[in-house]
């Protein structure tokens, strides 16, 4: 494979008209992936482990908090708030995306978002606005935000391309298969690692045709967003192979339906979006381990703290300075750790404890808890 040019496209990967993701493909995601680790973007910090992203969202109708930073000196407080919780940078949003949600007009998107976003950036914040107009997304950037969060990637707003690319800002593609209304609420997929990958590598083709530069290119999975609660898990589950995109990864799993239906159980009741929380930091630390480049969460704390646990024990296993590494890494080499038979056969098996059930749910189509709730949220 031929060395590219700053800003070019890599020879022989991003092919147009080739949707699968190619060999060449994988092999320039590869060398991006052991060059940068998790993955820079340019035009913002390098964080040396998973970021985290606080949410914001100055809406009255949102899944899990509409209403409560409604009023934009409320909204600016609660992001300094989550910053001094551990946030990284917060991302601003104006418009709900659950599930039949009206969307608003582009003059009230604006009335929403832009104080809150200037009030942020004026204290020294790493904005993100989380919008699918390229208005919105235009005057946020002149405001002072630092990166565009679309989850549509472009698709909902024909301008949205031109304006980033115009820029120069880093942009977000999330996996989008339009609007949640009707029959789009659920998403049918045969299967829906290849296909998530595969949209989502289309997408980036066309985001980097329109001008957006290949280092501030962010991809995100789109849980919740046509998808039901086994394939939020099948995703999380295979995060390996959306960083092999070759982008930083962008997780945004916080309070949604699908772990309320994990912590219900088979014949529970998903509790309250609110009290998701432990859940949500549970994910963000699988995903940290997993290589993301950052999450996306409504309650910071919990999830500022375990990132960095997470970037912790990766620094133990990359110096091998941890209690009884030495030991590890003898029986690592051996191929040989102690119960690894035990393990080793339940995995040839294909059984572990509760796996049973757990492929039964996968392989029927039905998650845990879903006969009261159906859907899948998509909500910010």
């Amino acid at each position: 494979m031929t060395e590219d040019r700053p800003g070019q496209k890599p020879h022989g990967c991003f092919c147009p008209g080739h949707r699968a993701f190619t060999a060449c493909s994988w092999a320039y995601a590869e060398r991006m992936n052991n060059l940068s680790g998790r993955g820079l973007v340019a035009g913002l910090p390098a964080w040396d482990r998973c970021a985290v992203m606080g949410v914001v969202n100055v809406t009255p109708d949102s899944f899990s908090d509409g209403g409560r930073w409604f009023d934009t000196t409320v909204a600016v407080k609660h992001g300094l708030a989550l910053v001094a919780e551990g946030a990284d940078l917060v991302d601003v949003g104006g418009e709900s995306t659950r599930p039949g949600a009206t969307r608003v007009d582009e003059a009230e998107e604006l009335r929403r978002v832009i104080p809150v976003v200037r009030g942020l950036a004026s204290e020294g914040v790493v904005v993100s606005v989380d919008t699918m107009r390229a208005s919105v997304a235009e005057q946020s950037l002149a405001a002072g935000a630092a990166l565009v969060n679309d989850v549509s990637g472009g698709l909902a707003d024909p301008a949205m391309i031109p304006v980033v690319a115009a820029a120069g800002a880093p942009f977000v593609v999330m996996h989008w298969r339009g609007f949640l209304d009707g029959s789009n609420v659920k998403g049918v997929y045969e299967d829906v690692v290849t296909e998530v990958v595969d949209e989502l590598h289309a997408r980036v083709e066309a985001v980097l045709a329109g001008g957006i530069a290949p280092d501030r290119i962010v991809v995100d999975p789109g849980l919740g967003f046509s998808k039901e609660a086994e394939h939020d898990l099948v995703l999380l589950a295979h995060l390996d192979r959306l960083r092999a995109l070759g982008h930083p990864l962008l997780v945004a799993a916080s309070r949604k339906r699908f772990l309320g239906r994990v912590l219900a159980g088979p014949a529970g009741a998903p509790p309250p979006a609110r009290e998701r929380d432990a859940a949500t930091a549970a994910v963000s630390a699988l995903a940290a381990h997993s290589g993301a480049w950052a999450v996306r969460v409504h309650e910071v704390r919990a999830t500022a703290d375990a990132v960095r646990v997470a970037r912790a024990v990766e620094g133990a296993r990359t110096t091998g300075s941890a209690p009884g590494a030495e030991g590890e890494r003898r029986a690592r080499e051996t191929g040989h750790t102690p119960g690894a038979e035990c393990g080793r056969a339940a995995h040839d098996a294909g059984y572990a404890p509760g796996a049973e059930g757990e492929r039964g749910a996968l392989g029927t189509g039905h998650a845990l808890g879903t006969d009261g709730e159906h859907g899948a949220e998509g909500d910010r």
